[in-house]
């Protein structure tokens, strides 16, 4: 039987605990474990679909489909365990499914509660398809003593009693705030939190400390008194240069060793992790450096990018050079004022995928700038649309190229599509349905040229990528595309959908309609990263 790990986080939020976990599951896995994390979402939407990025960040999406939480990605990048539907749920999902038993009269009658049958499907979707596991980490997200949290804190409670305490650790994780007028780390909001967090149950077995300056052993120790735990399980957690670097930190603090004892397993072994010093020494000793501009929509929010700003930092990785990563507001290059200037200095343009007409014609602008200058250029999703729609008006005198994403056009190079293969056959979706059912999701094969730029950087004719998108790159556009230099190197095994399109006359030009940084890991870099960076390295020796 698996043992879990629940995490819990207090004070404040953002205090990291999604990397706290995935840290933790690397550390067991280094040690021959394995794992699998878990996020529980208190929040009533039935996934982060269909949310804004700036309420809650990137859309993490699963091979098979599900739109999930951007912790996930942090999960998978530090183990390489792919993520699935069955390892996010909120509220929203929660209850959307306990109401359609109840509407099935599957509760025979009964008044249904928050206890016992909202507590009961949290507990089910906690235990759910862990065979062969030896660890399932799960998260909780939000902090103790929201509304929203209880019937989560109050299921993985009675969690400890239904499969034994012996098979349960509790990990919290809080803030030490430094109170610069006072010069001093204050303990009592720890103290506070863990003081919550018993009044509802439960009991911490380690206490992972954020802190902005080293905690000192009495700290620690008083820590240790009020909240009931051993001072050497008060594990303090100080920023760390690169989030590949906190799974070494975390081990140098014990907290891996910690967390098994917890659980009364022998921790003398020491664990591998020569994966992670390699990824940190070659963060901290670049040979080289490079400048790419991601021309977008949301870039106030870095968050709404997580995974391609990884993605790059791994593309770095691989070829061991600095990324700097410019995040430039596509309305910077539109209209009167626009400031195509401002990407002189880039040795990549990157365009990512993105919704709505905002910026799409700064994007384009962006597009023919790489296009025209012989830089590096990467279109992803509605990236690659915006270089389809570029190369149709600028190049194949398609003048009036359009989505239909953006309103009715008379040459719709892109549109929604509603129907398309998949492993469970034909998939059809209405145009106005319901936002959270219309788009392609997950993983999708897809066929590559065998002379083509793609077929080199990925060593393959055949890949799987995944998926979330609406709209599609018309099809009957392509002799016309391909007249103006645009190679459509990549189709779905139907030859209907067009995946990838390259110039292969150009220093490195390709553009994606999948997300290839969904798949990108540290010590994995996704191919079409490793190269972009490359290409980057090699303009930025030319200028």
């Amino acid at each position: 039987m698996a043992r879990y790990i629940f995490i819990t986080g207090g004070v404040v939020s953002s205090l990291g605990k999604g990397l706290m976990a995935a840290s933790l599951a690397a550390l067991l896995q280094a040690r021959g474990y394995k794992v699998r994390i878990r996020k529980f979402d208190p929040y009533l939407n039935v996934d982060p679909g269909t949310m804004s990025p700036y309420q809650h960040g990137e859309v993490y999406v699963t091979d098979d489909g599900a739109e999930t939480d951007l912790d996930l990605g942090h999960y998978e990048r530090f183990t390489g365990v792919p993520s699935r539907q069955s390892d996010n749920v909120t509220s929203g999902r929660i209850y959307q499914q306990i109401i359609a038993k109840e509407r099935r009269g599957d509760f025979l009658g009964a008044t249904v509660q928050v206890i016992p049958h909202v507590t009961d499907a949290i507990k089910a979707f906690a235990l759910a398809d862990t065979e062969d596991l030896d660890f399932v980490l799960c998260e909780i997200g939000g902090t103790v003593g929201d509304i929203e949290s209880l019937p989560f804190i109050e299921a993985i409670r009675q969690l400890r009693n239904d499969i034994g305490a012996e098979n349960v650790c509790f990990v919290h994780v809080t803030l030490i705030p430094f109170i610069a007028a006072a010069g001093e780390l204050k303990t009592k909001p720890t103290q506070h939190s863990v003081r919550e967090l018993t009044s509802l149950g439960i009991q911490p077995q380690v206490l992972v400390c954020r802190c902005e300056k080293p905690v000192p052993d009495s700290d620690r120790a008083k820590i240790a008194l009020f909240c009931n735990v051993r001072k050497e399980a008060v594990i303090p957690a100080l920023d760390a240069k690169s989030i590949y670097a906190v799974p070494l930190q975390y081990h140098a603090e014990g907290l891996d060793r910690e967390v098994l004892r917890a659980f009364g397993i022998d921790a003398k072994d020491s664990p591998n992790l020569s994966r992670w010093t390699d990824i940190v020494d070659r963060l901290e000793n670049p040979e080289g450096e490079v400048t790419i501009g991601v021309v977008g929509k949301y870039v106030g929010l870095q968050d709404a990018y997580k995974s391609l700003h990884e993605a790059l930092v791994h593309g770095g990785i691989a070829n061991r050079v600095k990324v700097n990563v410019k995040w430039l507001d596509a309305e910077l290059f539109e209209g009167e004022g626009a400031e195509p200037q401002l990407l002189e200095p880039m040795h990549g343009i990157l365009v990512p995928g993105g919704f709505g007409e905002r910026g799409s014609e700064g994007k384009i602008a962006s597009v023919a700038f790489a296009r025209e200058r012989g830089v590096p250029f990467f279109g992803i999703c509605l990236g690659m649309q915006m270089a389809c729609i570029e190369g149709a008006r600028n190049l194949s005198g398609i003048k009036g190229a359009s989505t239909t994403e953006f309103g009715p056009t008379d040459e719709p190079v892109v549109g929604l599509i509603t129907e398309w293969m998949s492993e469970e056959g034909l998939q059809k979706r209405e145009v106005g349905g319901d936002l959270g059912g219309t788009m392609r999701l997950g993983a999708f094969p897809a066929k590559l040229g065998a002379n083509s730029v793609v077929g080199s950087v990925y060593g393959a004719t055949d890949i799987s990528e995944r998926h979330r998108h609406r709209y599609e790159v018309n099809i009957h556009y392509k002799d016309a595309l391909e007249k103006g230099g645009l190679v459509f190197s990549g189709m779905s095994p139907d030859g209907e959908l067009p995946e990838i399109v390259e110039r292969p006359e150009h220093p490195w030009f390709i553009g994606v309609q999948f997300h290839p940084e969904l798949k990108s890991k540290p010590f994995d870099p996704h191919p079409l990263f490793a190269s972009f960076i490359a290409a980057a390295l090699k303009q930025s020796r030319l200028v």
